[in-house]
């Protein structure tokens, strides 16, 4: 008899399995259909990319809410059943720590009474209702501090050290919800049960977790009204920042690795989306929207491994726009703090303080500072440009580059010749904020140099440079190496500092010299660009990571003796790319490129992609674009004309046929020009162009190609 159970068992789960991939398959048809929507979906607009009604009054606000409701659980959660009808509560144990009640409390719930939710509350002395701290089982060293801030704190088991929700889908069969939900529905669960307590202030209930727990706390507040103010504390992708600003490029969690290193967090559904999430049609800043007019801050280090403080930022400013709304402004907060992914007391205190002031027990409002606060209108407050000179289009092609870029102030270079000695350039430790971030393993067979202080860089700046073992015997560099400058993407958090280390090991090992450097605004230059336009009005971001760029070549051409200056080149993915491909066509000390998900039509590729928009608006890299938008065709640059004017140079371009943000047949388009130009110059074979069958990423095997194509140029 076992055995037939075990096999009609194993019957049911495979037909399961089945039923899912075939629910799969259909819905990975149905995505490309959804509306590509390249920016984060609007909050306020019903039937966003269909009919684009603006959402202006409490009723639509009301269809708004439950048409987010709806999609989320479809697409990213899974479906929550219904709050139960009635919940039994047996104490386990009630025992005094001092003064403070400690109460431990088993919930029972749902069909039988089998779904179960444990929790602990600590109660101190008050002669009224207190406000209630909710946090999961493994914070209990922030419920003890809620504690003594006058708040009855109370921990739940909905977290990996101590699930109860583990079974609820087999408990409530039917419902789909994935774990970060069925945690998030348990912690609901829990606000029934306090809800009958004459201890608790019901319309003071606060929640906040960090990391996986962040993410459920987001979601539980978000469907729960009860909650009255939410903080996730470094929930990152799925948190506080959003599926759309966690792509390959940032360098953080994206969609198709949260969803293959963590399968059990999001609906299956969710990994579909991987590469295509501008097909999302609820994104986190939707469901965080779904919590005003209540308190809601998000949390995160601005140096954070998996985080991204500009997405979190976008994430604030769309979701400030539901609050404004609702007339709720002060009740939207973000707290971008130093330091790396872990907590400490002084977070936790820092939450109380949002809680206070959201429950009016203090005045201190937060502070709310943004590093990424640019906007293209107070760029133009600032440099009180208005249009670009008439006599723009009849200027030689690097004079239009170099108005795209912005003004570049008179500078100096950097003079001091550095050692081939490799501990001799930095006698002084590393910037802290790279040990914050944490430096790239060194791969076996490596050695690095560490140019810091007194011998910096270019206008001092931090950088390192990795060699092969055999060319630096005895801890020095014998000879003169090629060197390979590699240029980051949208790594805002950590800059050059993580996920590189394959990029060196392979391009080491082609016998090159590797140089690093954080782009300005990211990484251990994260506070660069907060000012960056109040210093500098009429230059742009762009033109000073290039202008940087330039700085280290005139360095490795002038101060360093172990370089061949016969042999420079430029590589980079996303942003880093853009940055080589414009330095390459203003600096012909460049000897050659390799680039990959580097660039798209300016003028011709605006339609379901950021476009311009991205340069002038999003990131405020080249502010100036932003005059063009409605009249593309008029930009006097594109990047057919600025690879061209690298020819004839070899080029490597490696464009992703599946690319969301550049599409394949405006790019084909602009390489067709650069081709013929590599043709007239009796070049052809020195440009090389790649379309493998992917999205925007730099996998392992565009990382192969462009290491291979550097071992050929030397």
């Amino acid at each position: 008899m076992k055995k037939l159970i075990v096999l009609l068992l194993a019957a049911v789960l495979h037909n399961a399995a089945n039923c899912l991939a075939q629910d799969l398959t259909a819905d990975s048809a149905r995505i490309d259909k959804l509306p590509a929507l390249p920016f984060l979906p609007e909050p306020l607009v019903l039937d966003e990319g269909g009919r684009n009604v603006p959402v202006t009054s409490p009723q639509q606000w009301e269809q708004r809410k439950a048409e987010i409701k709806k999609q989320y659980q479809y697409w990213v959660s899974g479906a929550v059943p219904p709050a139960p009808g009635k919940i039994t509560a047996k104490v386990l144990s009630e025992t005094m720590s001092g003064s403070v009640k400690l109460r431990l409390v088993e919930l029972s719930f749902g069909p039988g009474n089998r779904a179960k939710m444990t929790l602990e509350l600590m109660i101190p002395p008050a002669t009224k209702p207190l406000p209630v701290f909710m946090t999961q089982w493994n914070h209990r060293g922030w419920a003890q501090i809620a504690v003594r801030r006058g708040y009855i704190a109370c921990v739940y088991a909905g977290a990996d050290n101590k699930d109860d929700t583990k079974n609820y889908n087999e408990i409530f069969a039917g419902y789909d919800f994935a774990t970060l939900m069925k945690r998030a529905w348990g912690a609901s669960r829990v606000v029934d049960y306090l809800y009958g307590l004459p201890e608790v202030d019901t319309a003071r209930i606060a929640l906040t977790g960090h990391s996986r727990n962040g993410k459920q706390s987001l979601m539980a507040a978000a469907f729960d009204e009860r909650i009255k103010a939410v903080v996730t504390s470094s929930g990152g992708t799925g948190g506080e920042s959003t599926f759309r600003y966690s792509d390959e490029r940032f360098g953080s969690e994206s969609v198709e690795e949260i969803t293959r290193v963590f399968p059990h967090w999001f609906h299956p559904r969710l990994h579909l989306f991987a590469g295509r999430e501008q097909h999302l049609p609820a994104d986190q800043n939707l469901l965080m929207s779904l919590i005003a007019p209540r308190g809601l801050m998000m949390v995160s280090a601005i140096t954070e491994g998996q985080g991204n403080a500009w997405g979190i930022e976008q994430s604030y400013k769309s979701v400030k726009k539901a609050y404004h709304f609702l007339n709720a402004d002060s009740n939207v907060a973000i707290l971008l703090r130093r330091g790396r992914h872990q907590h400490a007391a002084r977070d936790a205190e820092d939450f109380i303080d949002f809680f206070d002031y959201v429950f009016q027990r203090s005045q201190a409002r937060p502070a709310n500072r943004l590093y990424y606060g640019y906007s293209f209108e107070q760029w133009q407050q600032l440099s009180k440009e208005t249009a670009p000179p008439s006599n723009l289009q009849s200027a030689g092609l690097q004079q239009r580059i170099q108005w795209l870029l912005g003004d570049e102030p008179p500078g100096i270079f950097a003079e001091k010749p550095l050692s081939a000695l490799l501990s001799r350039n930095s006698t002084y430790p590393d910037d802290y904020l790279a040990e914050v971030i944490g430096q790239p393993n060194l791969p076996k067979g490596v050695k690095k140099m560490e140019i810091g202080a007194y011998t910096a860089l270019g206008d001092d700046l931090w950088g390192t440079v990795y060699f092969p073992a055999d060319k630096a015997p005895n801890d020095t560099v014998s000879g003169k190496l090629p060197l390979v400058i590699f240029l980051h993407g949208y790594s805002y958090a950590t800059g050059s500092q993580r996920r590189t280390e394959g990029i060196i090991r392979r391009f080491t090992a082609q016998g090159y010299a590797v140089l690093l450097f954080d782009l300005p605004g990211m990484g251990t230059r994260a506070e660069e660009a907060a000012r960056f336009y109040n210093r500098y009005p009429h230059w742009s971001l762009m033109g000073k990571m290039v202008a940087d760029t330039r700085s280290i070549l005139n360095d490795a051409c002038t101060r360093m003796p172990f370089v061949d200056t016969t042999h420079i080149y430029l590589a980079g993915y996303s942003l880093g790319g853009t940055v080589a491909l414009l330095t390459a066509a203003l600096d012909s000390r460049v000897k050659g490129t390799a680039v990959a998900a580097a660039f798209g039509s300016l003028r011709h590729d605006n339609a379901g992609t950021e476009g311009i928009r991205h340069y002038a608006r999003l990131h405020g890299l080249m502010p100036r674009l932003g005059f063009f938008e409605g009249r593309e065709g008029s930009i006097p640059v594109d990047f057919d004309e600025v690879l061209s004017n690298i020819a004839p140079r070899p080029q490597l371009v490696i464009s992703p046929a599946k690319d969301r943000h550049h599409t394949l047949e405006k790019v084909r388009q602009l390489m067709r020009p650069v081709k013929t130009a590599y043709q007239q110059k009796g070049a052809e074979g020195q440009l090389e162009f790649s379309t493998p069958d992917d999205y925007n990423r730099f996998t392992v095997q565009m990382q192969d190609q462009m290491a291979e194509w550097l071992g050929k140029q030397r």
